[in-house]
């Protein structure tokens, strides 16, 4: 393990160059990379369904495409075992062959556009998250191997977040102005293009040595292809798992894990046609999220990696729950003010900087809890856990406001019915960790008693 699961990690006062070392630099582009597919299938692929007056329900069936994140622990024996462009390395040939794959995909649903109907846009956009998912396994598994010490894998996780969250700024704002002076296609044209940062950082990437010299001792004593190797593969990533934080715990860990972000997931697929039902044209969507909405991403991730440092993670994880859920739940206030640019720029302000908060403790969280030599499997089985509850669950949030919702509560009640809902879903997260935190207590007093 990287560091204690559920302690503090170590406290460095760090300087203005170490922001600006390669490998930091590397991981900010890597993490924008990483974030600019994540919408372009989910809620701003809703938004240009929307836009071309799609229902709801349907508009939360096709989410669903985003599944693939929830399921990235099936394919990710592959990329701790089996090298994709080895003249690059094992991390970094995986993620060179995902992002290519990524930019295409893009590129395909910009042609195809709804004019050759939902079944085959869809299926463009599952390839997307499919590569992306990918992308995501091997780019943890290159930050977790990459780090010297506990420091610098803070240090990797802030800038992975950062750049992150920079391309979800981008996807979620700068396109919607773009898309509303040119076209959608045009915009995922653009996002395609933006796929080359990625590709560029990679190229200039190191490999991690560790994570390779584990690997190929793992293939000379266990190849894949044996029995052996394969169980070794497909198995020994959950085994070891299980056997190092037991049982009890890494259940309890997993289930805490997933219904963390639930809340977000679940106003995802529905929130562009939030922002149409109550007024807010893409232009001021976009600009609103591109500048107090990038300041406050900003401020979040600063303040996630701060709290996580300084009250440990579990403490962390709390607070990023609560303001979540808050920040959720407030847009409620939109549905009594339809038209309010300074209440939605409010409101954008602390859903931002909360969303940075809750993202940065959970990757710190999840990457703490990863064995060297089974780093990309174990890391997809926390990010799929992580996931599964709200890719799946999503996809019926159109169709429960419009068929349930709405008829019961009238328009805006039943928009303001489903924001504080989702916001209250947070309590799930809640409960489970501070429970995780009671387990982890008697623990550690059993074993002193003892």
């Amino acid at each position: 393990m990287t560091a204690s699961a559920s302690g503090a990690a170590p406290k460095r006062r760090y300087q203005f160059r170490d922001y600006l070392s390669p490998r930091v630099l590397t991981m900010l582009a890597l993490g924008f990379s990483s974030g600019l597919p994540f919408l372009m299938v989910g809620n701003t692929f809703s938004y240009w369904l929307a836009d071309e007056h799609t229902k709801l329900a349907a508009i939360g069936f096709i989410s669903w495409v985003g599944i693939a994140y929830s399921l990235q622990f099936a394919w990710a024996p592959l990329l701790d075992r089996v090298p994709a462009l080895k003249f690059l390395g094992q991390r970094r040939g995986w993620l060179l062959l995902s992002q290519v794959c990524v930019a295409a995909g893009l590129a395909a649903m910009a042609f195809v556009g709804v004019a050759h109907g939902l079944v085959v846009l869809g299926a463009a956009a599952l390839f997307v998250a499919f590569s992306a998912a990918t992308q995501d396994i091997a780019l943890a598994a290159w930050r977790i191997e990459i780090a010297r010490d506990a420091d610098e894998q803070g240090l990797l996780t802030s800038a992975n977040t950062l750049g992150f969250r920079i391309a979800l700024l981008c996807t979620d704002s700068l396109i919607l102005i773009v898309a509303q002076h040119f076209s959608w296609p045009f915009a995922y044209t653009v996002c395609a293009i933006g796929m080359g940062v990625g590709v560029i950082a990679t190229l200039l990437a190191e490999e991690p040595v560790r994570g390779d010299e584990v690997a190929a001792r793992n293939e000379r004593e266990r190849p894949i292809w044996s029995l052996r190797g394969f169980f070794d593969a497909v198995a020994g990533p959950f085994i070891i798992f299980f056997r190092t934080h037991g049982m009890q715990a890494a259940i309890l860990m997993l289930l805490a894990i997933s219904f963390y972000r639930l809340p977000d997931f679940l106003r995802g697929p529905v929130i562009g046609a939030f922002y149409t039902e109550v007024g807010m044209t893409k232009d001021v969507v976009g600009i609103v999220r591109a500048t107090v909405g990038l300041a406050s991403t900003f401020a979040g991730v600063a303040a996630g990696g701060y709290l996580s440092l300084r009250i440990g993670f579990m403490r962390a994880l709390v607070a990023g729950s609560i303001m979540q859920g808050l920040g959720i739940a407030a847009f409620a206030l939109l549905t009594m003010s339809p038209g309010n640019v300074p209440l939605f720029t409010a409101l954008m302000c602390f859903d931002d900087f909360a969303l940075g908060v809750a993202g940065i403790t959970l990757v710190a969280y999840m990457s703490s809890l990863t064995s060297l030599g089974y780093t990309a499997t174990q890391y997809a089985l926390l990010s799929s856990t992580y996931a599964w509850a709200g890719k799946l669950l999503k996809g019926g949030s159109g169709k429960f406001i419009q068929d349930v919702l709405i008829p019961r509560f009238g328009t805006m009640g039943g928009w303001a019915a489903f924001f504080i809902g989702c916001g209250s879903v947070a309590f799930l997260s809640l409960a489970l960790f501070w429970l995780l935190a009671w387990h982890h207590r008697r623990t550690r007093t059993a074993l002193a008693v003892g």
